[in-house]
């Protein structure tokens, strides 16, 4: 059998790469750019290489009861690591996938391509043009993943945005966003400010050293208009290879400080990450 060989292109967001691990016989890391966008093993849908990919599926493994179906709205993707997770382990869940960059899709399809029967519709729209026609309340969760490069473009950072995810949900149903900011945090600061506009409760996982400011990193967002299972996200997050934790409550409210919502006039991007910091190769 040959050796897998990395695939390179150009996209519609610059260069994308497929590397494949030669530890995993059919998995593969995507680049664009040189920053690390999805890890798929086509052999394994369970195997969630990258952490914040890992506390995302913590939220949809606590969202219903184990196997049943959800009604899902994934905003951004990349090698569609998410929806193959969930088709696996909730079968007959209902997935859309809004992606704007049709270069990667294409890549994706040709090399990466769906089994049949997942129940994953993919669409190339923008993720706020696809959010705000979404009908409402007819997503059980919302997984929001989009970076141009790596920073979160401006217009999915506002508050009329963080109200389009709230009126899509159903109640009861969850928005889960994998974010990144480094100290002092004015963005995801203000990024949680933004979201108690809209939604009534409010949670941050992450590793601690992100949380104490010792390095830039991913932050996992959730809001939800019930009380999330802080309990039992907490006790999934602490048993990862890379233990994280739940902030929630009061210690959350002292992390957000006195920070301000963010309205679609004055939204802008995610930080630019350090040099390194999430490069590869």
């Amino acid at each position: 059998m040959n050796e897998p060989i990395p695939v390179s292109r150009a996209v519609d967001g610059g260069t994308a790469k497929l590397m494949p691990d030669l530890d995993r016989p059919r998995a593969w890391l995507l680049t664009v750019d040189g920053a690390p966008q999805s890890y798929v093993d086509l052999d394994d849908p369970g195997h969630l290489e990258f952490e914040y990919a890992r506390r995302i599926a913590h939220v949809l493994d606590a969202a219903a009861d184990p196997g049943a179906p959800l009604d899902v709205l994934h905003l951004g993707g990349g090698a569609l690591t998410l929806p193959r997770y969930l088709a696996a382990s909730r079968p007959g869940s209902h997935q859309v996938v809004i992606e704007a960059d049709r270069g990667l899709l294409e890549l994706v399809a040709e090399h990466l391509p769906l089994p049949s029967g997942t129940g994953i519709t993919v669409r190339p729209e923008d993720a706020r043009t696809a959010l705000e026609a979404a009908p409402e309340g007819s997503a059980d969760v919302i997984v929001a993943d989009v970076f141009g490069g790596s920073r979160v473009p401006a217009h999915l950072t506002s508050v009329e945005y963080a109200r389009a995810a709230a009126r899509a949900l159903r109640p009861g149903g969850w928005y889960a966003a994998n974010l990144a900011d480094g100290a002092p945090f004015a963005f995801l600061r203000s990024q949680l400010a933004t979201y108690r506009t809209a939604f009534a409760h409010l949670a941050l996982i992450a590793e601690p050293s992100v949380l104490r400011g010792r390095r830039f990193g991913n932050a996992v967002l959730v809001a939800s208009q019930s009380e999330p299972p802080v309990a039992v996200l907490a006790r999934r997050t602490a048993a990862d290879a890379f233990p994280a934790r739940v902030e929630y409550g009061e210690a959350l409210e002292r992390f957000m400080g006195g920070a301000a919502p963010v309205r679609d006039e004055d939204a802008t991007p995610s930080p630019e990450p350090p040099d390194g910091a999430f490069s590869v190769g």
